[in-house]
């Protein structure tokens, strides 16, 4: 199917780097899908703006940790644009803490919106998507990194990678890649804040290439992934990381 007939869903795309792969895959020809949970004004923005560079998007709520919201989402997205091709889910939260003083609260917000909402997506997703679809998902580099604090974050991201190569594997003979992308230090707001400039001129440093990454820096793994030249990976974590690990 040439790429400006193909459908993709960006959860989490009202900003940072879902907002940047929304850009991204539209300029590359997709009709693209804003998903957003509370941010229906920064969603719309960015719709808006993807329609005003010539590119075609539509904002939609839903609640990825919700499976009826999230079945509502491919049908809206069914009927506005047809089919779905790509999936990308970004959406996420990252609030740390020791595991000590992680409270049942804490927890279960992350397991609810960073491995179930990526569970609901993928199998979704696994239903619907047209053949020669891609399913995307976001790990992060911290599962290797073993970080204090990172410890309820880290674990549901490696379960997204575990997640990830189960389901290529149950892909066989459907013509569809699930891949997941893994970044490091990332200049957004979600890892921005509460960090003081110290730890992030610290951390910026990691990477031998010594800097943060970008959202169009991760926007540009997930167009590769998502786009023609990505067609023979599969099964795969990519650490789009600067080298950090």
């Amino acid at each position: 199917m040439p790429q400006n007939e193909r459908t993709a869903i960006v959860t989490g795309a009202s900003r940072g780097i879902g907002a940047a792969i929304a850009e991204r895959l539209a300029a590359d020809g997709f009709k693209v899908v804003v998903n957003y949970a509370g941010r229906a004004k920064e969603a719309d923005a960015q719709a808006a703006a993807i329609r005003d560079a010539g590119g075609v998007a539509t904002a939609i709520r839903a609640d990825v940790s919700d499976p009826a919201a999230m079945r509502a989402l491919f049908d809206t997205a069914e009927a506005t644009y047809g089919g779905v091709d790509v999936l990308v889910n970004n959406a996420g939260i990252m609030e740390l803490a020791s595991i000590a003083e992680t409270s049942d609260e804490l927890f279960d917000r992350h397991i609810a919106i960073n491995l179930k909402g990526v569970f609901n997506g993928m199998r979704e997703a696994a239903r619907r998507l047209r053949s020669g679809g891609r399913i995307i998902s976001f790990s992060s580099s911290v599962v290797g990194l073993y970080q204090p604090t990172y410890g309820v974050y880290a674990a549901t991201k490696a379960g997204v990678e575990a997640l990830t190569h189960v389901l290529a594997n149950e892909m066989r003979g459907r013509n569809i890649t699930v891949n997941a992308v893994a970044p490091g230090p990332t200049g957004t707001d979600l890892f921005l804040t509460g960090k003081s400039h110290e730890l992030v001129q610290r951390l910026s440093k990691l990477a031998p290439l010594e800097r943060l990454g970008q959202p169009t820096d991760i926007a540009a793994v997930v167009s590769f992934l998502a786009g023609p030249d990505g067609a023979w990976v599969n099964g795969q974590v990519l650490r789009a990381n600067g080298g950090i690990i």
